[in-house]
Parts: C-alpha cells; sequence; structure tokens
C-alpha cells in the first residue's frame, strides 16, 4: 500500500512513523508512506495558506489554491489513482470496520487540514471523503491522519509478524478484548485464572468469549446492539 499525507507540518509524523510497527512495515516494503507539506506549493513569499472566513466569523480557513496544487502534485507521484481523505470533525466516524475497508485500497491519500477548517471547494473539487476519529476537535487533522495510519498499517498482511495479532484485537469481532495475563502467575496476590493454566484449549477459547462479552456489556453496551451471542 501507498500512504500519501498532505500536511503543513510533514516534521509532526517522524516520530510515529519512526517507531514499532509503522517502521517495521515500511522498511520492509509492506507500506510506503509519503509526506507532502502543502506549504511547498504557494508561491508568495509569506508562504500564506490561510485567509479569512468570506461572511465573516472567527478563525482563518484553509485556501484552495495551495491545496490543489499540492495534490495534483502528489497525485501524479503514483500510477495508482488512490482514495482521498480529508480528517475533519465533520466526517463518518472511524471505527474498526472502516480500518478494514481502507486496509483493502492500494493507495490513501489524506489531506491534513489546519485554523478553522478548508474550503468547502477542497471537499468538492477533489471528491474527497471526510473521516472524524471522534466528536471533538483537535488543532489539525495531523494527529487524526496519523490514528487512521496506524489503524489501517496493522492490518496490512505481514505488518504484525504474526497474522492472528490482528484477530483478538477489540473490536475485531464486535467485542472489546478478554484480559490478558502473563507471567508471572502470581503478583501482589493476584493470580492467573486457573482455567488459563489448564492447557484445554477449548475451554480456555470459551472463557475468553464469555470475558468478551461481559467486558462489552459492562463498559460497551452499545457494541452489542447487533450481536446475537
Amino acid at each position: 500500500m501507498r500512504v500519501d499525507v498532505l500536511t503543513l507540518f510533514p516534521e509532526m509524523f517522524e516520530s510515529p512513523l519512526g517507531h514499532s510497527i509503522l517502521k517495521r512495515a515500511q522498511q520492509s516494503g509492506i507500506v510506503e508512506i509519503v509526506l507532502s507539506n502543502i506549504r511547498d506549493f504557494v508561491t508568495d513569499s509569506y508562504k500564506k495558506v490561510d485567509d479569512k472566513p468570506y461572511g465573516g466569523g472567527p478563525g482563518m480557513v484553509m485556501m484552495p489554491e495551495p491545496v490543489f496544487d499540492c495534490f495534483e502534485h502528489v497525485e501524479k507521484l503514483s500510477a495508482e489513482k488512490g482514495r482521498v481523505i480529508l480528517l475533519t470533525p465533520q466526517g463518518q466516524k472511524f471505527d474498526h470496520r472502516k480500518a478494514v475497508e481502507l486496509s483493502k485500497e492500494k493507495r490513501l491519500i489524506f489531506i491534513s487540514g489546519r485554523y478553522e477548517g478548508f474550503d468547502e471547494r477542497i471537499r468538492e473539487g477533489l471528491g474527497a471523503e471526510q473521516l472524524s476519529i471522534g466528536d471533538y476537535v483537535l488543532s489539525g487533522g495531523e494527529l487524526a491522519a496519523m490514528v487512521v495510519i496506524d489503524s489501517v498499517v496493522r492490518l496490512l498482511g505481514g505488518a504484525l509478524g504474526d497474522e492472528d495479532s490482528s484477530k483478538d484485537d477489540s473490536f475485531s469481532d464486535g467485542l472489546l478484548e478478554y484480559p490478558q495475563y502473563t507471567r508471572p502467575e502470581v503478583f501482589r496476590g493476584m493470580k492467573v485464572p486457573d482455567i488459563l493454566l489448564s492447557g484445554d484449549h477449548g475451554k480456555i477459547a470459551k472463557w475468553r468469549r464469555d470475558k468478551a462479552l461481559e467486558r462489552t456489556k459492562l463498559w460497551r453496551p452499545d457494541l452489542l446492539k447487533g450481536d446475537k451471542s
């Protein structure tokens, strides 16, 4: 997969992309992540990318021209057209199902906004879909893009090393993940459940499923609306 990110602050991505799963996925060729600075496509000496909104109101709005110029440059860097995504609180809420959907694409192009938002013609003219990571406002779309990229890349074949790792994640089957334990067997008086030490894989699988349902009912009952278990 190829992932392009259009942003005013490419340096924000350096640390997240340079560690752990995202770093290994890039090194092994599973994903190619390319950052492009929108400000590089501004022609005036002030590198101005925003202006006051027509009709008045607070804040500044990102101008369409530098975003369009940056996008048209980036689009030509690969023969794959790519799915264009604007990170904005107005978008569809991102969840595991959406991550799985996006992981099947060959190319994703993320556009991260700043200030009060995008000129509406950016969404219209680029045919972009809008995506939100939650019902709150961030200072910009960079953090949201990082969240989506991390969630999507870990679903790509080979990214986690163990192909079964993502199958047990929370939300992978519509439920929260079951409790996990490791050594030591007893820690400060807290003991690992006997069932996990039994070696009976059938009983362990049932225990894990029951615990996942129990946790989901307690902490996220909204996830069970469509569950038939």
